[in-house]
């Protein structure tokens, strides 16, 4: 029998209609044996994710405050899920022990981890299945990162002779049997990871979108999904902002072979993107590019001086000033007597001056500016490696809505184009580029 993983999201669990969806999805196909479910998200557009709630029941402990009120809500938002599933259970043992954790602050990634864990439960008994606590499997190094070296063994162990489980995603424990958690997002990680030690022939990630679409919908209008992307493309667009699929997530399953498949909770019918090693030449789409994603908030420290290129140590100078600043370089254009060092503004701000005092003195340009409000655009396709003038078509859109290119870089593989332009003219930007290579060729 075919072995699927299937990963479900908070929109995806957040109440009882949603967990039952998914339930109905999960028994349709005898292949789905593994679950991972998220913590329950938002009902509606004002409510509170589960997650949120538990940390504020951690801050309020680490202020030395009751956590009584906060704790309660979250009880009270599981035991509604329970009766509108008409399920013979109680949580109220665990309910107990995770109160009494987080009072005696256990810590965020204690609290967090929580979400998971009781949704877990709530469809193991729903489903059947067997429930296995991601603690006991997923294993973290005493420094907080995932060691795969010690997790994948100890889930190949455990899932052989476990035929039907659910195991919640987002969390482990490290060596010493601290609950550790990824980043937000990260049940996209624990489902890649279960995925690669069972050898799945595919991994659900189920959400509340029918697929990777070509670009953010808040900002294009009805952009088309993208039916099949290669790991490669997915982690341009992931890591310049597309938020589908959490970016550490492609790692495990990538090794491994193994597609993954966005599917759509509310529209299971619908085929969704599949997410592949690699595309056969005869399956390239109409389209030249695949997907476009981009992100604001970042800086520019611009640098002159003449004759720069024959100095020796001149930027490692100015690297070590940034690297003894905590600031990580996302592009480094540069001329013959220029030097532009792009990176989140969030790094440099309230030591702006101080960092180009430091530069002054390491290298003494002949000129300095930090440039702010810069939003950076990822145009991402493995169509550009046979298609000639994409950059030309790429500028041409800009200048047509008179949008100042700042920056343009081209990474050896040919398979996406970074641009930077002001912030003020991010949202349009991304419009004019899909209309420019989607919308005309449709």
């Amino acid at each position: 029998m075919s072995v699927k993983v299937v990963k479900f999201g908070g929109s995806s669990l957040a109440d009882a209609k949603q967990i039952t969806k998914a339930a109905n999805i999960i028994k349709s196909d005898e292949s789905r044996r593994y679950v991972v479910p998220s913590a329950p998200g938002k009902r509606y557009s004002d409510d509170i994710k589960v997650t949120d709630m538990l940390y504020n029941c951690n801050k309020l402990a680490m202020e030395n405050q009751s956590i009584d009120a906060a704790f309660s809500a979250i009880e009270d938002r599981y035991n509604g899920i329970i009766r509108d599933l008409g399920l013979d259970l109680s949580l109220d043992k665990e309910f107990e022990e995770i109160r009494k954790n987080i009072s005696a602050k256990a810590g965020s990634e204690y609290a967090a981890s929580r979400g998971e864990y009781l949704n877990g439960i709530i469809m193991a008994s729903l489903l059947g299945y067997e429930f296995i606590d991601a603690a006991s499997v997923i294993v973290f190094n005493e420094d907080g990162s995932f060691s795969s070296e010690k997790t994948q063994p100890n889930l190949r162990k455990k899932l052989q002779n476990t035929q039907r489980a659910v195991i919640p995603g987002f969390y482990g424990a490290d060596v010493n049997g601290n609950v550790r958690t990824f980043s937000r997002g990260g049940s996209d990680v624990t489902g890649s990871i279960i995925a690669s030690a069972v050898k799945a022939d595919v991994y659900e990630n189920w959400t509340d979108v029918s697929g990777v679409l070509v670009s953010d919908p808040r900002i294009v209008e009805n952009p088309k999904p993208i039916s099949v992307i290669t790991y490669k493309e997915l982690r341009e667009l992931s890591y310049m902002g597309a938020t589908v699929l959490h970016e550490d997530a492609i790692f495990p399953v990538r090794a491994a072979g193994i597609p993954i498949n966005i599917k759509n909770t509310n529209s299971p019918e619908e085929p969704g993107t599949m997410i592949v090693s690699e595309v056969p030449d005869d399956e390239f789409s109409k389209y030249t590019i695949t997907g476009i994603a981009g992100k604001k908030g970042f800086a520019a420290i611009n640098i002159e001086k003449a004759m720069m290129n024959s100095e020796l140590g001149f930027c490692r100078k100015v690297l070590e000033v940034l690297e003894s600043n905590g600031i990580s370089i996302e592009h480094m254009p540069s001329g013959i007597d220029t030097l532009s060092l792009i990176f989140p503004y969030s790094q440099i701000e309230g030591k702006e001056d101080e960092v180009i005092s430091q530069i002054r003195k390491a290298v003494a340009p002949d000129h300095i500016e930090l440039e702010k409000e810069i939003a950076m655009l990822a145009v991402v396709g493995r169509g550009m490696i046979r298609t000639r003038g994409t950059a030309a078509r790429i500028f041409a859109s800009m200048a047509h809505a008179r949008i100042n290119v700042k920056m343009i870089d081209q990474g050896s593989s040919e398979l996406n184009v970074i641009i930077g332009i002001g912030e003020a003219d991010f949202e349009e930007a991304i419009r004019r580029i899909y209309d420019m290579f989607i919308n005309s060729v449709d």
